[in-house]
Parts: C-alpha cells; structure tokens; sequence
C-alpha cells in the first residue's frame, strides 16, 4: 500500500470495528484514511453497487512510523487524572462505567473520567449530526487534552474519530489497553459510582 492510497474501513453501521481500523492507520501515520459513515447497510439503501465475488488478495508492503501523539500508556492516563485541562472520557456503557457489569478483575472506571457510552455518537446506524455531537460533548473544553477508553480500544476508538474529525478537538489520544488493562492492575485507582 502506498502512502498516498485511500483506505475506507466500514463495517454495517458507522461502528466501533471501523474506527479501529482508522485510528490503527492513523497510529502507523497514514492519514488518507477514513470510516464510510452508515457501513455496508446505508451503501445499499442508497442504491451503490454490491459484489458477491471474492476479489484476490494483492500482497503489498506497508511501512508505518507510530505516532505516539494518540496512543495513551497507562502512565499518561494515571497523570491525567483530577489533572487540570485533561479530560478521560469512559466510552463504555453506564453499567460498566458505574461497576454494575464488570469485565476485568475489578469494576467501575477511572477516577474522573466522564461516561459518554460511544452508541450516543451515532443514531440509525450514522454518526449523528455535529450539532448534536457538540452537545453530547459540551462538558469537554475544546482546548483539553482528552484521553479515550472502552473495555479493550474499539469504542474509544469510535470516541477518539469523533472528537477528532467531526467536532475539530486538537489533542486527542486514545488508551488502547482501556479498561481490560486498567481495571487488571490493581496498583491502579478505581470509581464506583451507584
């Protein structure tokens, strides 16, 4: 793959798996890169043509350079917490978020993370309008520094297109060990919220 080819990910609906696929190119520094908003279900509903064969694999080589500037370590997230100016936005449902369905070896959230369930980004199966989008995320300033997590970087991921592409936030990183590592090392602070 070249660095100049269009890659679009899509999945049925505007979701998660898409979004991880943009984030991982956009990780390796491949910005040509976006999510058919509305998945393989709108293509069809608007009429695009549909194959049924299977197209052969074309091998290709891909050289990537991580960029860092979106991935969080869990030591960024711990310094990022109660911290003023960074925001931890919890893209998991309330359930998880308030430790009533746990999925790691402890409930709950990270201590000052706000929950924004991802499934709130998109409604019928398409990322809701920006001015809607805007409301939902009013609480975070546009000049914060905004670290996303989910159980395991697919939700997040979702979060993490979001707040980059659609509302304009500038520094945006995305914790892609969430919540199956966080809620795992039991060094780390946990919520739980009723």
């Amino acid at each position: 793959m070249k660095k100049n080819h269009q890659v679009v990910f899509y999945d049925n609906v505007s979701g998660m798996s898409s979004a991880r696929g943009v984030w991982l190119l956009l990780y390796f520094s491949h910005k040509n890169v976006c999510l058919l908003d509305g998945g393989f279900q709108r293509w069809q509903k608007e009429g695009y043509p549909v194959e049924t064969k299977t197209n052969q694999f074309s091998h290709s080589t891909f050289v990537g350079k991580p960029d860092r500037r979106i991935l969080a370590t869990f030591k960024q997230v711990k310094k990022s917490v109660r911290r003023k100016g960074s925001a931890i936005v919890d893209a998991r449902t309330k359930e998880e978020f308030a430790g009533r369905y746990a999925r790691a070896a402890r409930g709950g959230h990270i201590p000052s993370a706000i929950n924004i369930d991802w499934e709130e980004n998109i409604e019928q199966g398409l990322f809701k309008f920006r001015a809607e989008l805007s409301t939902l995320y009013s609480s975070i300033p546009k000049e914060s520094k905004v670290v996303t997590y989910c159980q395991g970087g697919y939700g997040a991921a979702h979060t993490f297109l979001l707040l980059l592409k659609i509302l304009g936030y500038e520094k945006v990183k995305m914790y892609l060990g969430s919540w199956g590592e966080w809620g795992n090392r039991t060094e780390l602070p946990v919520e739980i919220h009723d």
